[in-house]
């Protein structure tokens, strides 16, 4: 049995970061091998992990790296059991070392992100290893990669607080409108952080979810006319749609032709109603196109010109340029949306610890 010098057990413990006694154990039961003793060091945090797998991980960060030439960037979120430790410095020495791996192999998914190559190992063994000096429960929940098309860029946006990344890309008439355009699709990732749109366009909502939608919206707003009548204060407008994926050519001319039958009835020469028809149908649409303007980035009015949508803000822009551009993808992510946060029962977990 070799003797396990002072020495050895602080050159463990800097290479490995973990507990001193852990570190002597180690070395004991690997006769002093110092390799040995990393992986049987590495294999015990293997175990710690596999015994934290039932905790619930809803805390964390995101994190965003976009190229220098905006051709591509990255988006990652990782998640903590607490908020405290997802401020530790270890946490955010993963998180940048996480976003960086994914970044330079172009990654765009958590399999394939542990398989990658990292220093002398896999990707997953440094993960590992750092989760297990952190001491928590601490996953990559997922992550995505866009590489720009031609002629487009892609940018992105962490908001201050960590807990919310956005990536947006466009496509351009040319090189140069990609190139200016890129501190727009900046704006508008900050645009999309704070406005948490779920789709690109309304085109690409679920019609059956319109549908049930539709109904809930348009019995909530009469509940609550029934109480603004109560208190004699102005009733809400009813819509009968609510996004534009149901204003078909059909409903639009029915549209157009009752707002004819209500101008004609109020009296309004026949000669100035093409002038009036227009902006009677523009407030058809707003009015039922609400789910759109909650939910739809195109389709929201864009937070720096609430008079545009962003579609119409991102148009006018590269229009300033001489140019074309059309935002093709995003994405959005927030620390732990859709997670089922466990409900802790201290007492339970103190008479657990005692037990």
């Amino acid at each position: 049995m070799a003797a396990i010098s002072a020495a050895m057990v602080k050159e463990l413990r800097q290479a490995t970061d973990a507990p001193m006694m852990d570190c002597k154990k180690a070395l004991t039961e690997t006769d002093g091998d110092m390799e040995k003793a990393k992986e049987w060091l590495r294999e015990r945090g293997v175990a710690k992990a596999a015994k934290k797998s039932d905790r619930v991980a809803a805390e964390g960060a995101v994190s965003v790296k976009v190229a220098d030439t905006f051709a591509s960037a990255s988006l990652v979120e990782v998640n903590s059991e607490t908020d405290f430790v997802a401020k530790n410095e270890g946490f955010q020495a993963l998180m940048g070392n996480t976003i960086a791996q994914i970044f330079d192999n172009k990654l765009g998914s958590v399999e394939e992100l542990m398989e990658t190559g990292y220093e002398t190992g896999k990707f997953s063994e440094y993960f590992t290893e750092t989760v297990a000096k952190i001491g928590e429960k601490i996953e990559v929940r997922r992550l995505i990669t866009i590489d720009a098309a031609k002629n487009g860029c892609v940018n992105g946006y962490v908001h201050a607080n960590g807990r919310v990344g956005t990536l947006v890309a466009c496509v351009c008439d040319n090189e140069k409108t990609a190139e200016l355009m890129a501190p727009v699709m900046k704006q508008v990732a900050m645009h999309a952080a704070a406005m948490k749109p779920t789709v690109l366009s309304y085109k690409d909502f679920d019609p059956a979810f319109v549908e049930a939608e539709t109904a809930g919206r348009i019995e909530a707003i009469k509940k609550e006319n029934e109480e603004r009548a109560r208190m004699k204060k102005p009733l809400l407008n009813v819509p009968q749609f609510i996004s534009r994926l149901q204003l078909t050519d059909a409903v639009i001319a029915e549209a157009e032709a009752k707002i004819k039958e209500e101008l004609v009835a109020e009296g309004k020469p026949e000669k100035i109603i093409p002038n009036i028809l227009p902006g009677k149908l523009k407030r058809f649409i707003e009015d039922n196109t609400t789910l759109d303007k909650e939910q739809a980035l195109l389709d929201q009015n864009y937070v720096l010109n609430d008079k545009l949508t962003v579609a119409e803000a991102v148009a006018e822009e590269a229009k300033k340029h001489g140019g074309t551009c059309e935002i093709v993808e995003f994405v959005r992510y927030e620390v732990g949306e859709g997670i089922e946060k466990k409900e802790d029962d201290f007492a339970a977990e103190v008479a657990a610890q005692m037990a």
